[in-house]
């Protein structure tokens, strides 16, 4: 008797999805709620849980197919995994000997690491590659990720802390260099993008089309945040079990600017203009599939610890591929933090459909005059990117001049000044 799995309900307006990855191969048994495939939706990657307990059976679709809501993509048969079943797992290193042939003792670190990949199968793509990039055991590696779910930092420490199993991309060299001469060769590599990385082009590329988009610059004296920041810090994680960062400064900043200034926190629909009286902060995170946009709700009236907790959880569920499409959609604002990875200035591109975008930047020292004198602060440049249709070069110059003010006087923030 087989029971079939169908796409499920993937949340309002979303119809159809990629297939991402199988997480379970014909003949291997499968719990009742296990994970057996992911699909790639437009925002994010979401599991298909098996009905049923038994055993894999035939997989309709492949990966890279896209397939409807209500879609049959597999069946689940009843009964236990057969015993020579595993046997089949070396098929991949079989393929990797067949494009790169290798002496037996370099490769067989990475043929050891693609053996233990097939016996951990709930793994997302980008740590199933490195996991093999890196030639370490992933059943040996305790995952912090969901359910015990292998991390891209969980696999990197571990590459880090063993650098025994360092010759698995050596391994792997040969194949990208001819094998008659010793020239570096010109290989090209084609891959399908992904669902998500589509709409985020065609997202991004309409808004350029769309929206009159314009940027405006600003630099503030980050002195006062990080000397708030460093005296109670301790006392702040103390109380409410998370750490007190910027973001939650320029969250609140937003918000007190955006109350003066209302049109940041609108939007255009037809030939109307949506006003919000409420402020929900989409935050720019890294996933393994690209960068998302997580929504904290409400973030006007959330302290900051409340402020500081909603995005470390988000950030958590965004590496570990858990965010939902809920998380993800009404934002009114968007807050981009490319500080983080060492960029100095960027023209951050509005999140449609909303009218502007805050980019945050590194913080260096630099020479600034005050009272007469030159003095060393650190410093970071503000960019807000608007939509010049809905929002004036005076309306954006004043709020991020607003938000500028609050944070380099905080005191700002706590008596709405």
């Amino acid at each position: 008797m087989s029971t079939e799995v169908k796409v499920p309900t993937l949340g309002e307006s979303v119809t159809e999805a990629t297939i991402g990855e199988w997480l379970k191969k014909p003949g291997e048994a499968v719990a009742v709620d296990e994970p057996i495939a992911s699909l790639e939706t437009d925002k994010v990657a979401v599991e298909v849980p098996s009905p049923v307990a038994g055993v894999m059976g035939q997989q309709v679709v492949a990966v890279g197919d896209t397939v409807n809501v209500g879609a049959v993509i597999a069946t689940i048969e009843a009964g236990d995994a057969k015993a020579g079943t595993p046997a089949s797992a070396p098929a991949p290193a079989a393929k990797a000997e067949t494009a790169a042939p290798a002496p037996a003792a370099t490769a067989a670190p990475a043929a050891a690491a693609e053996e233990s990949v097939d016996t951990v199968t709930t793994m997302s793509p980008a740590v199933r590659r490195l996991v093999l990039e890196h030639g370490v055991d992933p059943t040996k590696i305790k995952g912090s990720g969901k359910d015990g779910r292998l991390t891209k930092e969980d696999v990197l420490a571990a590459a880090n802390a063993a650098p025994e199993a360092a010759p698995a991309p050596a391994a792997a060299a040969p194949a990208a260099a001819p094998a008659a001469s010793g020239s570096p060769g010109r290989n090209e590599e084609r891959v399908k993008m992904t669902r998500m990385r589509q709409t985020i082009a065609k997202r991004l590329k309409s808004a350029q089309d769309t929206a009159a988009m314009l940027t405006t610059f600003n630099d503030v004296d980050m002195s006062a945040v990080m000397e708030t920041r460093e005296k109670y810090r301790e006392s702040f994680e103390k109380k409410h079990g998370v750490r007190l960062g910027f973001m939650s400064f320029f969250t609140k900043a937003v918000a007190l600017a955006a109350h003066d200034i209302p049109a940041v926190n609108a939007r255009i629909d037809g030939d109307e203009i949506v006003y919000h009286n409420y402020l929900d902060v989409s935050v720019a995170v890294s996933a393994p599939n690209g960068l998302v946009v997580p929504v904290v709700r409400n973030a006007e009236s959330l302290s900051f610890a409340d402020i500081e907790k909603a995005i470390a959880d988000l950030g958590k569920r965004a590496k570990e591929g858990t965010l939902t499409l809920d998380d993800m959609t009404g934002g009114t604002f968007t807050i981009s933090n490319g500080g983080v990875f060492g960029g100095l200035m960027s023209t951050p591109i509005i999140n449609p459909p909303q009218s502007a975008v805050l980019g945050l930047h590194r913080i260096e020292d630099r020479p600034v005059v005050r009272n007469g004198e030159i003095v060393i602060r650190p410093m970071m440049y503000l960019a807000m990117s608007y939509d010049h249709r809905l929002v004036d070069g005076r309306e954006a110059v004043t709020f991020l001049k607003t938000i500028k003010e609050a944070i380099e006087d905080p005191t700002r923030l706590l008596i709405d000044l």
